[in-house]
């Protein structure tokens, strides 16, 4: 009985050695992808956080090649920048709707019935070096739109845009078929032959802050919880075409202030953050949200750039403490770059925007309308205070040079957005 138990023996420590080996060989064979799995079930422990911006990450993703685009009815053969170009005037086919058609504008915009004296201002087609932009055909869009809601977020400059989009169209539609009402931040025009509506929602930073009344918004200490967005999204959910904006309420000339926690809360944690870093975190959040909540087969996503404006003359050769009052032509040299168009901001958006799940076209306003320091509102607006002897003595010291007088520029935005909406 010895011999045959000492031949187990050797037998079974046999058997652990060549399984040792075996096992060593695999592991070593397959090294990485043990690793990785043991690195993917330690991550599944840790729950992400939904709201904490820290924990977002990174958007650059593989989009699919030839991805055919929704709403898109014909591809150019012949690619062409259509934000490269000049402004063209034009007495026949500019304006495309007259100040007093359209009931829709806010008194803030327009500019003919608070005293504008020219109207050069409406008379300039953007006309790009290559190409031609496509003809607007309202009828054409709201028919594409049928069913559809399309919605503009940001802040009152992307509301602007708004104004005009509704204003291209409304002519279209019969009085009895079309309506616009307004619920707190919420702003809806429905074409209801067309069971459409075109939206604005009131969100200056895209994510949640203290500057989100839509009246009452006039914030100076301003405050972002830049990893906060469901409070706005919930109001996002089944749009079917998105254009956002944000950047004028980012540009304090300070660092931003960041609330770490609810603002309702007793006692608030705020730090200070560079400008570029919570603007970066703000839009990744957003985009966030967009990965999770739209399908790229049958959703579009707009970015506006950065909206210019014109304070100081001097930077177009202008006289010293001048500003866009008074202004009736366009800046005519090609390759005038105003100061108030932050750089940094520019460069940090292209790098958001590529590689993302869903695709994002950015309508890169920012240059064409950098020429137009004639087409502000300038004094030409309601005026929310009371103003003074001394700000009626000098018209530039109250003069509006960031917002747009409708119609005007911002037509133009739109005419853009519908050539990159259906003629990509």
């Amino acid at each position: 009985m010895k011999p045959q138990a000492s031949n187990q023996k050797k037998s079974s420590i046999s058997f652990y050695i060549i399984s040792f080996c075996f096992v060593f060989f695999v592991v070593i064979l397959y090294g990485e992808d043990f690793s990785c799995i043991l690195k993917q079930s330690t991550l599944n422990l840790q729950e992400p956080e939904e709201e904490k911006p820290e924990q977002l990450l990174p958007l650059h993703v593989e989009q699919e090649k030839d991805l055919v685009l929704p709403f898109a009815v014909e591809r150019g053969e012949k690619e062409c920048n259509l934000f490269s170009g000049s402004w063209v005037y034009d007495e026949e086919t500019r304006p495309q709707y007259q100040e007093e058609e359209c009931p829709y504008i806010q008194p803030q915009l327009t500019c003919q019935a608070h005293g504008r004296p020219d109207k050069g201002y409406l008379h300039w087609r953007w006309q790009p070096h290559e190409c031609d932009l496509p003809s607007f055909n309202a009828t054409f869009m709201l028919e594409k739109l049928r069913g559809k809601r399309m919605m503009f977020i940001g802040d009152s400059l992307n509301r602007g845009q708004y104004v005009s989009l509704v204003c291209l169209l409304h002519r279209s539609i019969p009085e009895n078929a079309k309506s616009m009402t307004t619920n707190g931040s919420l702003t809806i025009f429905t074409a209801k032959n067309y069971n459409a509506t075109i939206e604005f929602y009131w969100a200056p930073f895209l994510v949640e802050s203290n500057s989100d009344d839509a009246i009452v918004h006039r914030v100076q200490d301003r405050i972002v919880r830049v990893g906060s967005i469901n409070k706005h999204a919930r109001h996002w959910k089944g749009i079917d075409i998105m254009v956002f904006n944000t950047y004028l309420w980012w540009m304090t000339g300070q660092k931003m202030k960041i609330l770490r926690g609810p603002f309702d809360s007793e006692t608030k944690n705020i730090t200070l953050m560079v400008t570029e870093d919570a603007y970066r975190l703000a839009v990744r959040r957003m985009m966030r949200w967009v990965e999770h909540n739209m399908d790229p087969k049958v959703t579009r996503v707009f970015f506006a750039s950065m909206s210019p404006c014109h304070e100081r003359s001097e930077n177009w050769g202008g006289e010293v403490g001048g500003n866009c009052y008074g202004e009736t032509k366009p800046i005519e040299d090609p390759n005038y770059w105003g100061v108030c168009s932050r750089k940094s901001i520019m460069s940090l958006v292209g790098n958001l925007f590529t590689g993302t799940k869903i695709p994002v076209t950015v309508l890169n306003i920012t240059q064409l309308s950098d020429y137009r320091k004639d087409a502000h509102t300038s004094i030409y607006k309601k005026q929310w205070n009371k103003l003074t002897p001394e700000q009626l003595a000098n018209p530039k010291s109250y003069s509006d040079c960031v917002h747009w007088c409708l119609p005007g520029l911002q037509d133009t935005w739109n005419e853009l957005l519908y050539a990159k909406l259906f003629f990509p």
